[in-house]
């Protein structure tokens, strides 16, 4: 992978895929500027800056003092309630969480990619988007939002800057622990995939970066990362 001497801004970048794609990154030679509430666990390793920021609080995003060639917004919600069980602070958190927060953090830092060459922008979605599931009422209304924009911005910025997003089924990140702490929860959520199987945060992220690092004719897309739910029937 031809990646050394890259910056990116991810993020998210304290747990989940958004870990494992600084994780990768920084493997790869990259300098990465990692946004979220905590420090996690790449905090004090080399090449690595943490800029602390809650994407539901109302502060101004952190500066990013450098130049990137692309940038990843990861931060994301499980909310999974029937549709009359939901209140107005759930779909308010989802939609700001998911799709406001995206929006602000590409304004933000567009500026520092639009010198790049083969710049990129990465956002993230959901399978429950395009194969409506249940009690995934909010979290659907938001990253479909995320899809929306991903296509617009990608018209708008191209050519030089590729704009795509990935939509994961359920993987096994903390954001989904809930959902995977028993055999027993587990072993469901697997059974419900043809591939039976669940998702991991690595291979999320391992198609995040090459999304964002070798795939210089891709964009304006959102990519199933899913185990086949939603398009196999078994």
């Amino acid at each position: 992978m031809e990646n050394s001497l890259k910056t990116y801004i991810v993020a998210g970048a304290s747990s989940g895929i958004g870990l494992e794609l600084a994780r990768l990154m920084l493997r790869e030679g990259s300098t990465v500027y990692g946004i979220s509430r905590t420090p996690g666990p790449l905090d004090g390793k080399p090449n690595y800056t943490h800029l602390p920021h809650d994407f539901l609080g109302d502060g101004e995003l952190p500066e990013v003092p450098s130049n990137a060639n692309g940038i990843a917004y990861c931060p994301g919600s499980i909310v999974l309630k029937p549709f009359e069980r939901l209140t107005r602070q759930d779909i308010v958190e989802a939609i700001t969480l998911n799709a406001t927060s995206a929006f602000w953090f590409a304004r933000r830092y567009l500026t520092n990619i639009r010198g790049a060459n083969d710049a990129s922008v990465l956002l993230f979605s959901t399978v429950a988007v395009q194969s409506g599931l249940p009690y995934h009422t909010g979290v659907a209304m938001a990253k479909g939002a995320v899809e929306g924009l991903t296509r617009a911005l990608a018209a708008e910025l191209a050519p030089g800057i590729r704009v795509n997003a990935i939509a994961p089924s359920l993987t096994d990140t903390p954001l989904a622990a809930g959902l995977l702490n028993s055999d027993a929860k587990a072993a469901s959520a697997a059974a419900r995939h043809p591939l039976a199987a669940i998702g991991t945060a690595s291979e999320v992220a391992l198609l995040g970066y090459h999304v964002m690092t070798q795939y210089r004719w891709l964009t304006g897309q959102v990519l199933g990362i899913n185990g086949g739910l939603g398009t196999l029937i078994r």
